[in-house]
């Protein structure tokens, strides 16, 4: 990436047969831009609901994506919270109040290690490649950390940052979500999201985070769409996780 350049990456996150229907006219949309690359961040068994091994036709979708030039990431295992009930009280803020769903939040690290190798397995039979990990609500226990540190992938990331594995190397990524269950939470979200465009809009780049639910909901929707245009009409590139971490070490050597 040049030095001043910045960027935009669209993040597809829960990426799952079922939620394909919530995604597809938000994807038609982005194709219509143009060449608009988007990092789809997949659940191989979202809620232990609709294996992806056994879905065909959504397999070869995701491979017709990564020929547009696409990156899919693995987003957990099942997406959902299968340990033990919460037996602290910040334990269950953090895995009944803060979210459901946060898979890796209090695995060990076999535990983690396990379920980290049965993505990656999957990833290697369908043949797509695999550069980044990122947990459900970006939640990620010490074992966690540790099996990731042990892996053949690039990168990991949390709200704000990217990390560069095996080290866990920070690079700042501020990033945009919406909280779209209630109509008071999405006039919130857009508030707050305005916000924080205008607090990043010098950010070397911006990370969209939309979710399956945004797309149930015209106002959300439309606000994703509106707000990519926008800041590439702003100058910003559009970028995958992988691309923008490959330009930006480049970059850095560049400088060096």
């Amino acid at each position: 990436m040049a030095e001043g350049e910045r960027s935009v990456l669209l993040v597809l996150h829960d990426v799952a047969p079922e939620t394909w229907a919530d995604y597809q006219p938000f994807v038609e949309a982005v194709d219509a831009l143009g060449n608009v690359p988007m990092t789809w961040l997949v659940v191989p068994d979202f809620h232990k609901r609709n294996p992806l091994a056994r879905d065909r036709q959504f397999q070869q979708l995701l491979t017709k994506r990564l020929a547009r030039g696409d990156e899919l990431a693995l987003h957990g295992y099942y997406h959902c919270d299968d340990s033990p009930p919460p037996r602290t009280p910040k334990d269950y803020f953090m895995r009944r109040v803060f979210t459901w769903e946060g898979e890796f939040y209090t695995l060990d690290h076999a535990q983690a290690l396990a379920r980290l190798h049965a993505g990656i397995e999957l990833f290697q039979r369908l043949g797509w490649p695999l550069h980044g990990f990122v947990a459900p609500a970006w939640l990620m226990s010490q074992g966690t950390r540790q099996a990731l540190g042990e892996l053949p992938l690039r990168y990991t990331s949390d709200a704000q940052h990217l990390y560069r594995l095996p080290d866990f190397t920070a690079i700042q990524a501020p990033g945009i979500v919406w909280s779209a269950r209630s109509a008071w939470r999405r006039g919130m979200s857009k508030i707050v999201s305005d916000h924080l465009q205008h607090k990043y809009q010098t950010a070397p780049t911006l990370r969209l985070g939309v979710h399956p639910v945004d797309m149930r909901h015209e106002f959300s929707r439309r606000y994703w769409l509106q707000t990519l245009m926008r800041l590439m009409e702003n100058g910003r590139t559009p970028m995958t996780k992988i691309h923008w971490l490959q330009t930006t070490r480049l970059a850095l050597r560049s400088a060096a």
